[in-house]
Parts: C-alpha cells; structure tokens; sequence
C-alpha cells in the first residue's frame, strides 16, 4: 500500500492565526495585509513577544480554524486506498519551549475530527523533508521534498510566488481544493 503524507495546517484546517491576531490587537486585518507564511510576522518585536506570550499561554487554535471543504471526506475515502499518515509541524523557532502546548492541540484535534485513522500515523516534525513516502500534500514547497511520486502543493496566499513553470519543474501539482485532490488520487 502507498504511504501519503498530509498536512494539517492550511491543507486540512484554514485560518484561525489571522483571526486570532486580529482578536487580540482589536484590528481587521485580512490576508491581503500579509507577506509571508507568519501572519504576526509583521509586528514590531516589543509586539510580538507580548502576542507570543498571550497566543501560548490563552488559546487553542484549532478553535478559530475551518476544515477545508471535503477535506475530512477525501482522506478517508484515501484511507481505504493509501496508508496515511498526517505529518503536521510543531516548533516555533522563536519560543521552542512553548511548542508542546500546539503539538497537544493538533493532537486533541486529529483524534476528534479523523476518528478512521490510528493515531500512530499521526507524526509532529518540523523536518518534513525527511518523511519519505510516495505522495505529499502540503501547502509549502520545502515540505514536499523527499517525495517519490506525486506532489500536491494545496494553494495558499503564501505560496503564490510560484509559477506553474516553477513548481512543474520541480515535479509539483497545484491544487486548489481537495477535490482536486481526489481527482489526482481517487
């Protein structure tokens, strides 16, 4: 059986940081008003380490994210066709020792929301380079390396500074929505 390996973040669940920043400095901030994967990214330091401290130690993420259209039904219709694994990023880089809190809640999250999958197949790296199997879905071009077959770059604001020429040269398929996915893989 073939090895697939999905993201969480901006692949299975949309938003949640944005609104979770906008909640926080009482802002309306969209998607448009970022430049880069981070959307705190753009707060002066003195800023975001208070926002850090606040996001760490009050809330849960996954209680401000939406499942993604389908997303929930297509993996496990693959479920049944590939072994899957969903491989889902945990450091901050900038406060590492507060990483546990989100692997937890990532965690919490998968058990409720993709009851069909066993949660050993569940794995939290921020070196997804390293996961080799034959198909990755994920919505950053790093994490698609070490791939066999078939990689699917799930469209985000953040990746669309590559062109169709770029990612066809690097052997990746765009997708916009899981049903495209289950158009490639079911």
């Amino acid at each position: 059986m073939k090895k697939i390996m999905i993201d969480l973040d901006r692949t299975i669940v949309d938003g949640g940081y944005l609104e979770v920043l906008n909640e926080y400095l009482g802002t309306n901030y969209t998607y448009d008003d970022i430049d880069g994967y981070f959307v705190e990214d753009f707060l002066p330091q003195e800023q975001l380490d208070d926002y850090l401290e606040y996001f760490y130690n009050n809330i849960n993420i996954y209680d401000y994210t939406t499942i993604k259209p389908n997303a929930i039904e297509i993996i496990e219709k693959l479920s049944k066709k590939y072994e899957v694994f969903i491989c889902s990023a945990y450091l901050d880089k900038r406060v590492p020792e507060k990483s546990g809190v989100v692997t937890n809640n990532k965690h919490m999250w998968l058990l409720k929301n993709l009851p069909f999958l066993d949660p050993k197949n569940f794995i939290f790296t921020s070196r997804k380079d390293i996961i080799d199997c034959e198909i990755k879905i994920d919505d950053k071009v790093g994490n698609l390396k070490g791939c066999g077959e078939i990689k699917l770059l799930m469209d985000g604001y953040h990746n669309q500074d590559y062109t169709e020429e770029d990612l066809k040269e690097r052997g990746i398929i765009r997708v916009r929505d899981w049903n495209e996915v289950a158009d490639i893989l079911l």
